[in-house]
Order: structure tokens, then sequence, then C-alpha cells
């Protein structure tokens, strides 16, 4: 959607840039060209440009900058000290939202388009120029600190952060738009994501529901299930959001990438075009069947004898991880293993998919003997990690260290260290046979599992500059570290990728299996989900794409060469409840 807008906006004649906010970026994939980076221009295109940030440049850009005027004033000691403060994790959040800041007040384009993070994530750095104003104004007012070093270092971005509020409040100047699937789980998301949005003063403009198949397709009782289902919700979403423009987009026939593809999906979107229903029969001429075949991954998904089991589920948002990590859960406990399902994924929908309340302490789920589940929520775990913090310091520091202490932890990023802390809590913990993680889309997991790694580096710099290291950082590196080998041990943990046989899910979940495997991490499993049932597919449109999902499944079995691939079919309704749980679950594994 954010492709097909810029498009249109620059066939218009306007100057179009298109920034990618998401750590797992895709545009290089369906533009079919490097992009990275730093701003390129995109071939066969007039007036569009295009950027993806990448967090790791950023921070690396951000921190030079705040460093770059002390080292005029300061010896190498000094700057060691600053450099050390800003090689937390809270600086890596900080900076991609500066980078992000930066472009809202470009002045070289007509219009900025931002193809943003998953929701819950998104949310999180609109939030952010909000937290951090307020903090840097407390800091001041009290000890001059910051979690990030003093204020006087980094008061120049208040001004910054006030100006970008101030912009995306304003419905002239910024247009806010929510892409949804016609479904229960994505149509309760936007309703909390955009309520949350509200509490920061920013209105949603318009919101579309994409993804539908089309009216003459749903021939057959299977996808006539599957229609109805979503043109239910459809209704819905029209209902709760009845202030709010509401548009509708089919699925198409193949694979979106290319200029011609969005400039298709464009015209309909804006000028009210028919999508082409035209079928290149030769695009998927050949195609090998390899869905019958089947890998078996018992073993990993089931615990050693008289040992305990990790199993993460991640990948790119809206594949369906939620669903297999409750399938996976459900599948576990129903075989006598006390197995605890766990989401960290700030947008959870494990209670939606289980159809049971989930708290954010372990609740045994109802129904169902030996499954138990959580919610990891940042806000609550922030509170409980702020007062644990503190209750230590008071014991072993004075009066004015405390106070010094309380301002740092006030700061926005102690939520993601909170969080993660939750996260350790649990992955050390071995109460349980099996712990189910239903993880973030990928760019934000593959920042958790690094955390462990980036505090235990910064815990022992600290060491290195000052001897006297805590006992509770000796006892927190302890605890990382156990769960940096937890998490590299083949037996002990199970990394899953999630995607949808088609090529910007695969090309995500290798880059990001890479990344896990440079930390020592292997991704054992693949799960290619919603594989059209060969005999509902019966109509050109389907079996055109049935075809594309024969050759990504190919492509996902060569990618992933050392990785079982598990197939899980399409239903012709949604996943919910524990009795359909428990029958997919003896149908896949």
């Amino acid at each position: 959607m954010a492709c097909s807008t810029a498009i249109y906006n620059a066939d218009k004649g306007l100057k179009t840039l298109i920034v990618t906010t998401d750590p797992a970026s895709n545009l290089s994939d369906v533009f079919e060209q490097e992009i990275g980076h730093s701003i390129v221009e995109i071939k066969g295109m007039k007036n569009l440009h295009a950027m993806e940030i990448d967090p790791d440049k950023s921070t690396e850009e951000y921190k030079n900058a705040l460093l770059a005027p002390m080292r005029e004033l300061f010896d190498e000691d000094m700057i060691k000290i600053a450099d050390e403060q800003l090689s937390g994790p809270c600086t890596a959040e900080m900076a991609s939202f500066d980078k992000f800041i930066d472009f809202m007040g470009h002045e070289d384009y007509d219009i900025i388009i931002f193809d943003t993070a998953p929701t819950g994530h998104t949310i999180r750095l609109l939030e952010l120029p909000v937290d951090w104003s307020k903090h840097i104004e407390e800091a001041a007012k009290g000890s001059g600190q910051t979690c990030m070093g003093p204020v006087s270092m980094i008061e120049d971005s208040k001004n910054k952060f006030d100006r970008a509020i101030e912009k995306l409040r304003d419905v002239r100047q910024t247009d806010f738009i929510f892409v949804m699937q016609p479904e229960a789980t994505s149509l309760d998301e936007t309703l909390r994501s955009s309520e949350e949005l509200k509490q920061l003063g920013i209105n949603t403009s318009k919101i579309i529901v994409n993804g539908f198949i089309p009216k003459e397709e749903a021939e057959n009782p299977f996808f006539k299930s599957r229609y109805e289902m979503q043109q239910k919700h459809l209704v819905e979403a029209k209902e709760i959001f009845k202030d709010i423009p509401v548009e509708t987009m089919e699925l198409f026939n193949t694979e979106l990438k290319g200029i011609e593809r969005f400039r298709l999906i464009a015209n309909c979107l804006f000028n009210g075009e028919a999508l082409s229903k035209e079928i290149d029969e030769n695009e998927f001429k050949d195609i090998k069947d390899i869905v019958s075949e089947k890998d078996n991954v018992s073993s990993l998904i089931f615990p050693k004898e008289n040992s305990h089991k990790n199993i993460f589920f991640s990948g790119k948002g809206g594949v369906g991880k939620t669903v297999m990590a409750c399938v996976t859960a459900v599948k576990l406990a129903s075989k006598g293993y006390k197995t605890l399902l766990l989401t960290t994924d700030p947008a959870a929908h494990i209670g939606k998919v289980l159809d049971k309340p989930i708290g954010d302490e372990v609740t045994k789920i109802e129904g169902m003997d030996n499954l138990y589940a959580a919610k990891i929520d940042p806000k609550i775990a922030f509170e409980e990690y702020k007062h644990s913090v503190l209750e230590y310091a008071k014991n072993n520091f004075n009066e004015s260290t405390v106070l010094t202490m309380e301002e740092e932890l006030n700061s926005p990023c102690t939520e993601e260290m909170a969080a993660f802390q939750k996260f350790i809590g649990y992955a050390s913990e071995e109460t349980y046979d099996v712990i189910v993680f239903d993880t973030a889309p990928t760019g934000h997991t593959l920042r958790l599992l690094e955390l462990p790694m980036d505090w235990s580096k910064q815990i022992q710099m600290k060491a290195g500059i000052n001897t006297d290291i805590s006992e509770e950082d000796k006892l927190q590196k302890e605890r990382f570290d156990k769960v940096i080998a937890m998490m590299k041990d083949k037996n002990k943990t199970t990394f899953a990728f999630v995607m949808y046989p088609e090529k910007t899910p695969i090309i995500e979940a290798y880059r990001a299996s890479k990344e896990l495997q440079s930390a020592g991490i292997e991704t054992q499993m693949v799960v290619a989900n919603l594989i059209i049932p060969e005999d509902e597919a019966t109509t050109p449109f389907f079996k055109n794409r049935r075809s594309m999902q024969e050759k990504y499944l190919m492509e996902i079995k060569n990618t992933f060469n050392r990785s079982k691939i598990l197939k899980v079919p399409m239903y012709n309704r949604e996943v919910k409840g524990l009795k359909m749980l428990r029958e997919i679950g003896e149908n896949i594994f």
C-alpha cells in the first residue's frame, strides 16, 4: 500500500520519498533494486526516491554526532566514559526515531511516505518523542542526568521532538493510515492502536482493509466460507470506524512486486479502477509439486527425556506466528508436557486465538491440562523492574544516588529493558517442560535476542572502566550468559521462522536467520503457512496462486536447506479455540 501510494503521487508529478522504518525492510525486494541506508532514485520512475533506515548505521551516526563536539573539549578518558554511556540499547532506539524525525522535517520533497514497522512498534516509535521530551524536561529540573548521559548532551533533541509531535498531530500536514486484513485479530489490533494514537493526539485518516477474495472467485464452498468471513469483518470494521473512511483492496492473482503491478494497485486504490484479472499462464510453468512431501519435525518440538525445551516462532508481521505458537503449545500440552505459551509481541493475540483471557501473569488455560500462558506487557514490566532496581539501590547507596538512578530509570528506553528482563526471567526458568515463544515481528525479535549480547557487553565495558562492578550486574551477566548459551544449544532451543510461500517473507526470514547464525543461533525449522489446498484451487485465479506457492515452497527448501519444513494448509475459517487448534496440531505434526 505504501509503494502503490508512492507511485501514484510520483506519477502525478509530485517529488516523492518513501522511507521504511521497519528494521526488516522489504523495499529493495519489491522495487527489485538495491536501496539501503541512503536516498536513491527508483529506476524507471520520475520523481520517486526511497530509503531503508538501517538501525545500526543510524546508531553509529547518532553517536558520532553527539560525541563530535565533546572531542574538542575533553580528554580521551572522558570520551571513553561518554561512549560507554551511549553504548546501551537505549541509543539504538533514540537513533531510529531521531532519523524518523529528520525525515519528517525534510523540505526537499512534496510528499514523504513512511512504510512503518508493525503496529506495536510503530506506536512505540510515535510515543517516544512525547516520552523523551518529558524525560529531558524532568531530568533538567533534577540531577541533569538521563540514561544516555547529561541533559546537556541531548537537550537539542527536545525542541526537535516537540516540533515532531506538533507535525504528527496536524491533520493538514500528516495522514496516518492503517492497513489491516479482514480478520478478527487484525481488526482488534487496528482498533486498539488507533485508540492509542488518539491518546497521543494523532488522528487516523483512513483504513485500508487488504487481501479480499474477489467475489467471483468464491465459487466453491471452501473459498465461499473464507469470503463470507472476510465480508463479516468488513461490516464490523465499517461499524467500528464509522467516522473514518474505510477502503478495500482485493487479493491479486500473483505476487506484488515491480512498478507496473504497483501502478495497477494505485489505479484501483485511488481511481476506483477494477483490478486486472488477466493471468500470465507462463509465469509459473513446469513447477514441481512438493507440497505433499513431509519432514518429521517431532525432534524439534518435543523435549528429550528429563530435559527442557524452548521453541521460538518468528517471522514477518501477519504470517501466522501466533497461530503456530498456539497450535504447538496445545499439541505439547495434550501430550502431557507442562507447557508455557508466552508472547513478546506488543500486539499480543494469543488470547484471541486460544479464545481465553490471557493476563500479564502466568494463567492456567481453562479446558486444557498442562497449558499455561502469559503476555509480557512492557508498561507493567517497567513498573516491576523499576521497583526491584530501586529497592536494591535503597539498601546499597546514599539518597542522592538513589534519586539520580530514579531519574535515569524514568527514561523511555527502560521499558524495553524491563520487557527484556521479564523475557530473560521466563527463559531461564525450568518450571515448565516447554516454553513456546510467540515473538514480535522479525526486526524486533532480532533486537530482543541481541539485547542479552548488548547488555552483557555493556556490563563488561563497565567493569573495564570501573572495576567495582556491582553484585547486581554480576548476577545479570550470569543470567544473560545462561540464556545466550541456552539459545545456542540446538537440543534445548528450536528457532522457527513462519512465512507465507511468497518472495518477501522468505527473503526477510533468510536475512534474519543469517543474523541469528552470526550470533551462534541456528534456524532449525521453517513453517510454510496458508498453503492453498490443491483440490480447492478450482479457478484459474487460485490455480495461479497455488502454482506461485509451489514455486516458493521449492525456494524455501533450497534457501533453508539445513532446516526442516513444516507445511500448514489454509483453512476455510479463522483459526480460533482449543478444539480447532487441537485438530490442526493432529493434522500437521
